[in-house]
């Protein structure tokens, strides 16, 4: 009996448990924005900023971003894994992602903590 070792086996787990739970922050995330859509008999330019004024409605805009953004990276890498076979090819990809994905975030820091 050969006694076989399998590398990298514990990435398909992990990956598949940060895919779920980060869909289920968006979507709480998404329910909750909806909920403040349907409900504000009055949604203008200053309920939003009445909203977006709390602490708590930036901290969670920012982690459901950063969830979402996690989400796509571990999408998006498995596609350039699955399907770009050339290493250096495949290399350039996930750095441009990541460095893509980012300044996203950077900037989705800026939009909701500004000034």
């Amino acid at each position: 009996m050969v006694n076989r070792h399998v590398v990298g086996a514990h990435y398909g787990l992990r990956d598949w448990l940060v895919q779920r739970v980060t869909a289920v922050v968006m979507l709480v995330y998404t329910v909750g924005i909806l909920a403040f859509l349907l409900l504000a008999a009055d949604a203008s330019f200053e309920s939003w900023q009445a909203l977006f004024a709390h602490t708590w409605v930036k901290v969670l805009t920012t982690v459901s971003v950063g969830a979402l953004l996690w989400h796509a990276w571990v999408g998006v890498r498995d596609i350039w894994m699955d399907y770009v076979q050339h290493l250096g090819v495949r290399l350039t990809l996930h750095v441009l992602t990541i460095l893509w994905l980012l300044g996203s975030f950077i900037y989705s820091i800026h939009v909701v903590w500004g000034a």
